[in-house]
This record gives C-alpha cells, structure tokens and sequence, in this order.
C-alpha cells in the first residue's frame, strides 16, 4: 500500500466534535478518491457522543431519550467520548473490495498495540473488533440479585432480556468483574468509490459506565474494559498515541490488499 499519513485532529480540551469529524472525514474521502492526497488516518478524541451505524435497532438505543447520531458506517450503536482513542484510516483499497480483509487488519494493529502494553487481546469469531476474553461460562461468578447467587443467567434463555433494566449485575461496565468476554476497540467502516472511511475506538482509559445506557454493538452477553482497566492502573491517550500510529504504520502500508474474490455463476 501507499505511505500512511497521521492527522492528529484533536484531544482533550481540544476533543472533535463528531459531526467535525465526520464532515473531514467526507473532505478526505473526497481528495483520496481524486489522489490528491495519500492514504490518511485522522486520530482524535471525540466529547461524549452515541453513534448509531446502519443495522442499529431500536431496542438498543437508550431508553432515557439521550440523542444519538445516526450514521453511514457499518455495525450498530456505539460511544465516543474521553479517554477514547478514534481512528479514522481513510484508504484507497482495489475494488472490488474486501472490507472484511480491512477489518481484520484493523484489528491486527490494535491487538498488537494492546499486547505492547501487556494486555492479551484476540477476535471473536462473528464480532467485529477486539476483544479481552472471558474465563468459560461454567467457571465465571454466578449473578448475584439483592445479596443472592442466582444459578441462570437469563440472558442466555431470552432473548428480549434487557440488561439496561437490570441493574450492575449486568452491565455492560461490570463484564470484567464477571470475567466475561469483553470488547477493548470497536470496529465499524464503510466503502464509497473504493476508500475507506470511519474505523476504530479503542478504549485507553474511558468511563466505561457510558455504555450501559445503550446495548453495545447490540451484543447481550458481553460487556466493554479498557486498557486501563485490564492494567489495573492509569493510562493516558498521550501514551497509546505514538504506540498505535507504529502498529498501524506497520501493518497497514506493508499489507498487499487484493480484491474481493467474486464468484460468477456458470452459464
């Protein structure tokens, strides 16, 4: 691939706003296409944002009315907000393109950043992003409701269980303490004209507790940490920053992108 270039947008009290971002996010979209420029990932903080991508359904948004941008990418409901490091790689890719060959390269990047900072991440088969995985089921903590261990999980016999009503036993915030899978760094993209756009939220040292108003990527049985959350100490985006533009350097411009194999019907 081409050379990659960084654009640091914006952190803390210079945090982007989202739909900022999103319109640069167009502008660079637009001048790759034209090769105007080269590849370019835009890095940034975003303020507390919910973000809703195309297969969102309305059951996972939150049930207290807090608005939520509804956008283009791939993938459902999200947030953004302090703490978070974004990635948007903006990448002109041969088409047909394998956004899945794209994902997976996401993912190898910030897996190995995780793994720098001691962090043992892996994927999950059917669940964009990267993830902590949890201890077997039969070896986690049973749920605990009002001081008493209950010996279900209802969230494997229902499927309309809402764990946004059920209090911290299931949280999304908690999935560590109930040493369950749980997701460092979201994943959701989109293609137009044969380039990227959107990408990446890797958890650095976020309050996690935002996303239990929402279903998480629409996942039920699973919850969201962060890196400093699995270090047990602090960690701060200045520190993850240069780490995750090496491992995105390395992995995306020595990758050799082939197109999407379609398969023709035969006469």
């Amino acid at each position: 691939m081409s050379e990659l270039r960084f654009v640091r947008m914006g952190f803390g009290a210079e945090a982007v706003e989202y739909q900022e971002a999103w319109d640069e996010q167009r502008r660079v979209h637009a001048a790759r296409f034209l090769d105007e420029i080269p590849d370019t990932c835009l890095l940034l903080e975003h303020p507390p944002v919910y973000t809703a991508g195309r297969r969102t359904a309305d059951s996972e948004r939150p049930l207290d009315g807090t608005p939520v941008v509804d956008v283009d990418r791939g993938g459902k409901i999200t947030w953004h907000g302090p703490g978070q490091l974004v990635g948007y790689p903006i990448q002109k890719l041969p088409r047909p393109v394998d956004v899945v060959a794209h994902l997976r390269r996401l993912e190898e990047a910030m897996i190995r950043v995780c793994a720098e900072f001691g962090v043992e991440t892996s994927r999950v088969e059917g669940r964009a992003g990267v993830w902590v995985l949890g201890d077997p089921v039969d070896q986690r903590p049973r749920p605990s409701l009002g001081g008493l261990s209950l010996d279900f999980d209802p969230r494997l016999t229902d499927e309309e269980f809402d764990p946004r009503l059920n209090g911290p036993e299931y949280a999304p915030s908690n999935a560590g303490q109930r040493r369950e899978d749980r997701k460092i760094c979201a994943m959701g993209v989109r293609v137009a004209k044969g380039v990227t756009m959107h990408g990446f939220a890797l958890n650095v040292n976020p309050d996690t507790s935002s996303f239990d108003k929402i279903i998480p990527c629409g996942i039920r049985d699973a919850g969201v940490t962060s890196l400093a959350y699995e270090l047990g100490r602090d960690l701060t985006i200045g520190e993850v920053l240069p780490v995750a533009e090496r491992h995105l350097r390395d992995v995306l411009e020595n990758a050799e992108p082939a197109p999407r194999v379609v398969e023709r019907a035969s006469a």
